[in-house]
């Protein structure tokens, strides 16, 4: 029977006794929904899910993504985006640096992702048997209900510039990547977007913007933006607005890429190895 354990942080639940495995009734998969939406990340430990069981229950919550990075998918699996540092015969499965900067994911689409679906395969340990490769969230929604009354007047109806090749030419520990493609750059336009966004089925406030991909603030000057930017981003990710999940293999995790964003923690190397596989839902332009 499904139960709850909220994480004790801003954000953040465990769900007890449900197999994602199985075909879940109707009744069971809107009340996981709900708390989706009331605890903006939910996870489940010890599940075994084989690639068409992972992508089969992301369907259900509506069209997945596919990745502008085809060569970082599952093969014969393009919804599936692989986040590992394995490498086999010379080539990386996956993305070797995804995640190291607090983001949103697709923030940089027109519309942005409605949330990700992560599966954990595999997870490094150190000697002592410590889980490594953690992910920290944010709450956008705690980080906008507690800006000064000022500074969300002073937001209110401005917008925020996305730049995917902002967050993809950063420096990274796993070195440069290679050139995008034409064909990648087409797809990935900068875009702007509100910087409060409405959440389209809670109606709640988030502060929308993050480090990884915002570039500026839109209609700015350039120092006034900067700054304003820069203190948004230091606010969103007070460590009030954190829930941290230590990844166990089997562990499924879903988060709400409207309330939260989220950043990976690189404290972990080869020969410690770390594979994930992340659906991604499509989402709805913001207002």
């Amino acid at each position: 029977m499904l139960s709850v354990r909220p994480s004790g942080a801003s954000l953040g639940a465990e769900v007890v006794g449900v197999d994602l495995s199985q075909d879940l009734d109707d009744t069971t998969f809107n009340r996981i929904v709900d708390l989706w939406h009331e605890h903006e990340v939910l996870f489940f430990r010890n599940q075994t899910l084989t690639p068409e069981q992972h992508v089969r229950f992301s369907r259900r919550f509506g069209e997945l993504e596919l990745h502008v990075r085809k060569d970082c998918c599952r093969p014969g699996f393009h919804e599936l985006f692989v986040v590992s540092n394995i490498i086999i015969d010379g080539k990386p499965i996956g993305s070797q640096d995804a995640g190291l900067f607090w983001h949103s994911d697709l923030c940089y689409l027109k519309e942005p992702s409605r949330g990700s679906l992560f599966y954990a395969h595999e997870v490094p340990h150190d000697a002592n048997g410590q889980a490594l490769g953690d992910t920290q969230f944010a709450s956008a929604t705690t980080a906008y209900n507690s800006l000064t009354q000022d500074i969300q007047k002073r937001i209110e109806g401005r917008k925020a510039v996305q730049s995917y090749k902002k967050g993809y030419y950063r420096d990274r520990n796993a070195g440069p990547r290679k050139p995008l493609t034409p064909e990648q750059e087409a797809r990935t336009p900068d875009v702007e977007h509100p910087i409060v966004r409405t959440h389209p089925y809670t109606g709640k406030k988030c502060l929308f913007i993050n480090e990884g991909y915002t570039a500026r603030i839109a209609g700015m000057e350039n120092a006034e933006g900067d700054a304003l930017l820069n203190q948004l981003i230091e606010h969103s990710t007070r460590q009030e607005f954190i829930y941290r999940h230590q990844w166990r293999v089997g562990d499924f995790l879903l988060w709400d890429n409207c309330s939260v964003q989220h950043q990976a923690v690189a404290d972990y190397k080869l020969p410690l190895r770390r594979h994930m596989e992340r659906t991604t839902l499509s989402g709805t332009a913001p207002f």
